[in-house]
């Protein structure tokens, strides 16, 4: 249960935020310190056995402060449930105080040895001076960690990564920063993370999604009150939320209805990239999707789909009357750089129909920036470098400040895409709202997938209008459809085996 996202809370917090919740379930509730972190050993417990069922022996090591002592808590836990246990004490146990030093006395009392953790060059290289165990547990350090690891712990992380045996985390994996997701010098790779009382905004951002492995969560029994008044720093895309705006349609439905799609890319030698988007248009449930592509492109974006309405144009006059009948307009997908297609970028540009901007016409923006009030950009890190003015690893060091700071200069609903896709929208001048999807797979990071979601976005926006909702549900959609696309093997998924998918999702049971 622990791993069941549909109970989970929707809010995601910021590591001071959940140390102030655990402080105030001690100090204003009046639960002892030592009582959080016996859940937290249980809980932990019965996570591993849900997820390994199998295995027999753990081998946890140890550090200092609470997260050693939610180590000490399982080894205690597991030892009195028939388990073999043996605990690598990173630090001396003798250093440990307050809740910790409870937890390694329960240790001690249920007979768990206690191993000493040597880093000498000899002691790394021989595999066997440790034993091996069906799991390691990861019970280093906490989310305090703001400075690079470095000596025995540094050495603990690589013996544990060195392990052949899954890994579990206790809370975070140790080396990863609890709020930005990045890497402090080195870090545990785990196989699966469980966290307590609050969900971590680093196991969404940065590294955190790659380091973490599954992760599960547990709020120690506390009640809502412990959270009343936070603020949280992210917040869930939900599958419920699919459910809350794709109900079914009236019986009287007809296409007018359902909203008009106008794709602009397509440019010479590109045109999967506008047959992907309108294709995504219509079956996100677009009533009617043209397309506005090269003359060369136009029997390549029709093929096997009669349902586009395809146009070729060699300028924007061509485009004029169309943009005034659609309702919203997604530019960019193979539209390319040469004069044709920043024409037809600036062109739609100066309409006031809502704009989804991607690809190229996301190159054109940062080299020409403006502002208004109803369109979505949809960048990947590059790409948002570009419009940022910074670059790829700095985006990608502090994806939620790269997608607020999108929000903010653009007055944009900005989706930062990649790995726990984020999307932004500005609520005030220096305020964003910022929301994270923890769907999808590597298997998307293949070519089309954008244009696939640019088309969806435009789609959905047709539908039910521009509103940062929507825009989510639109990423939600396409990372549930990319997952199942993904079920027959990440590898060689392909962007158009998404499209029978999307039309499964967006008619939700």
């Amino acid at each position: 249960m622990f791993d069941d996202q549909s109970v989970w809370p929707r809010e995601i917090y910021a590591t001071d935020q959940v140390r102030g919740f655990d402080r105030h379930a001690i100090d204003e509730l009046g639960i002892p310190g030592f009582d959080l972190m016996q859940r937290a050993g249980r809980d932990a417990l019965a996570f591993l056995r849900a997820r390994w069922p199998e295995a027999q022996s753990l081998l946890i090591y140890c550090g200092a402060g609470n997260n050693a002592g939610d180590g000490y808590v399982v080894a205690a836990l597991a030892s009195a449930a028939g388990m073999t246990v043996q605990i690598v004490a990173v630090v001396d146990p003798e250093a440990l105080g307050g809740d910790a030093a409870a937890a390694r006395d329960m240790a001690r009392q249920a007979g768990v040895p206690v191993l000493g953790f040597e880093t000498d060059a000899e002691q790394r290289e021989a595999a066997s001076g440790l034993p091996a165990a069906d799991v390691v547990v990861d019970a280093l350090l906490g989310t305090g960690l703001k400075r690079e690891v470095g000596g025995p712990v540094a050495a603990a992380v690589a013996a544990i990564n060195q392990s052949v045996s899954p890994v579990l985390a206790l809370d975070i994996p140790t080396g990863l920063d609890g709020d930005s997701g990045a890497v402090h010098g080195v870090a545990v790779a785990a196989d699966a993370t469980i966290t307590f009382v609050g969900l971590k905004s680093g196991l969404y951002l940065g590294r955190g999604p790659e380091l973490r492995g599954v992760l599960g969560f547990s709020d120690l029994d506390l009640p809502q009150s412990a959270y009343s008044g936070a603020a949280p720093a992210l917040k869930r895309i939900d599958s419920d939320d699919c459910k809350n705006l794709l109900k079914p349609r009236s019986r009287t439905a007809h296409k007018g209805l359902n909203g008009r799609v106008l794709v602009v890319g397509g440019s010479r030698g590109m045109p999967g990239a506008a047959r992907l988007a309108a294709e995504a248009a219509l079956r996100s449930g677009a009533g009617l999707v043209h397309a506005a592509v090269a003359p060369s492109s136009v029997d390549a974006v029709m093929a096997g789909r009669p349902e586009i309405m395809c146009r070729g144009v060699e300028s924007p006059a061509e485009l004029a009357a169309l943009a005034e009948r659609v309702d919203v307009i997604v530019v960019g997908p193979g539209i390319g750089r040469e004069r044709w297609g920043t024409a037809l970028v600036e062109a739609m540009l100066e309409t006031d129909k809502p704009l989804v901007i991607d690809a190229d016409g996301l190159n054109h923006l940062a080299a020409h920036r403006q502002q208004r009030a109803n369109w979505v950009l949809t960048p990947h890190p590059a790409e948002a470098a570009r419009l940022l003015d910074s670059t790829t690893a700095d985006v990608q060091q502090d994806r939620a400040a790269a997608a607020a700071e999108l929000a903010l200069r653009f007055d944009a609903v900005a989706v930062l895409k990649g790995a726990c896709s984020l999307v932004a929208q500005a609520t005030d001048v220096d305020h964003v709202s910022l929301a994270v999807c923890d769907y999808g797979n590597p298997g998307m990071a293949t070519g089309g997938t954008g244009d696939v979601l640019a088309g969806l976005i435009g789609g959905l926006i047709a539908q039910f209008g521009l509103t940062r909702t929507v825009v989510e549900i639109a990423v939600l959609v396409h990372a549930l459809a990319g997952d199942d696309a993904a079920a027959a093997g990440e590898r060689g998924l392909v962007a158009s085996d998404l499209l029978e998918f999307i039309r499964h999702r967006v008619n939700p049971a």
